[in-house]
C-alpha cells in the first residue's frame, strides 16, 4: 500500500529543516514513531494537526494535499526565500543563481 500523502509531506518537510521523523517527534513530545501510525492513511486529531502545521509553518492544507502551496506564515522575505531556495533540488538551486546573477548585472549593476 502507497504512503498516505499527508505522511510524505511529513517527511518531506522534515527532510527540508534537515531532521529525521524522530527528531521531529521528540522536539514536539510524541512517542517514539509516533509519526509512522500516518503512513497509511490514518489522519491525526485536529489539535495534532495544528501542532504540525504550526511546527512546519505551513498550512493543514497543504499537509492534507488539499493546497499544493504551503504558506509560510510568519517569516520575513529574506527567510521566505531562504526557505524556498532550500527546498529546491540542486538543479534548481543552479538555475535560480543563474537568473539572480543576470538579474543583478543587468537591473543593477551590482556585479
Amino acid at each position: 500500500m502507497d504512503e498516505s500523502i499527508f505522511y510524505k509531506r511529513l517527511k518531506l518537510l522534515s527532510k527540508n529543516l534537515g531532521k529525521s521523523l524522530n527528531q521531529v517527534e521528540r522536539e514536539l513530545g510524541y512517542s517514539r514513531n509516533g509519526l509512522n501510525n500516518y503512513k497509511m492513511n490514518h489522519m491525526p486529531s485536529a489539535l495534532r494537526l495544528l501542532e504540525l502545521s504550526e511546527y512546519f509553518n505551513v498550512s493543514p492544507e497543504y499537509l492534507f494535499g488539499k493546497s499544493e502551496l504551503y504558506e509560510l506564515k510568519g517569516h520575513d522575505d529574506k527567510n521566505s526565500a531562504e526557505i524556498i531556495f532550500r527546498r529546491l533540488d540542486e538543479k534548481q538551486k543552479l538555475n535560480m543563481c543563474k537568473i539572480t546573477n543576470n538579474w543583478l548585472i543587468h537591473e543593477k549593476n551590482v556585479i
